[in-house]
């Protein structure tokens, strides 16, 4: 069942989270942002999360093969820029997905804390944390999805944004708190993308 996480009074935000095995610590992070979350199972329909009428949309990371979410890829798909939408982990490759984009898996995953990622944007290094064996393949990306950011270990995709339905997302935890909270900044832009949606 949906539920809301630790309610707050004065929010400023309502989210919606697709729990496909969602961390509390992302909970947390986007309740100090301000926001109402409300969470979601991953088979929830369209309709339902709609009905709440969130300000965004967070898909969470979780276990497994993306391509096997075919019920989540078609949520995502439906949602496309009717809400803004912030992915992480398993919620990055479904949206990749839901944008036509394929994905792959890796001979070797990505598992602990210190994988550097860069963001292209301010070609700045940031150390992650990661826990996955599914990429985005590079090949045959849909000209709407720009790659934000890269992996420097091999070079797999790390990030993505479609300016065209307001939606991105990233590979790694940037929830987790290994130590370097290099990556928060990313709750700080899906704050910005709902603003400037609005």
């Amino acid at each position: 069942n949906a539920y809301i996480f630790k309610p707050i009074k004065n929010y400023k935000y309502k989210i919606a989270a697709i729990d496909f095995g969602i961390k509390t610590n992302i909970l947390r992070i986007l309740t100090d942002y301000g926001c109402r979350v409300k969470v979601f199972p991953a088979k929830t329909k369209k309709s339902t999360i709609l009905d709440y009428n969130p300000d965004g949309i967070f898909l969470s990371n979780g276990p497994g093969d993306p391509s096997a979410c075919t019920y989540a890829i078609s949520t995502v798909k439906s949602l496309l820029g009717i809400k803004p939408i912030f992915g992480i982990c398993l919620g990055h490759q479904i949206l990749a997905l839901a944008l036509g984009a394929k994905t792959f898996k890796l001979k070797f995953g990505h598992r602990g804390c210190n994988h550097p990622v860069k963001n292209l944007e301010t070609n700045i290094v940031e150390i992650t944390s990661q826990n996955h064996g599914f990429a985005i393949l590079d090949n045959h990306l849909p000209d709407n999805i720009k790659v934000t950011h890269r992996n420097l270990n091999d070079g797999t995709i790390e990030g993505i944004v479609c300016k065209k339905y307001s939606a991105f997302s990233v590979q790694h935890h940037p929830e987790a708190s290994p130590g370097p909270h290099d990556s928060h900044y990313l709750f700080m832009n899906f704050i910005k993308l709902i603003n400037g949606f609005k």
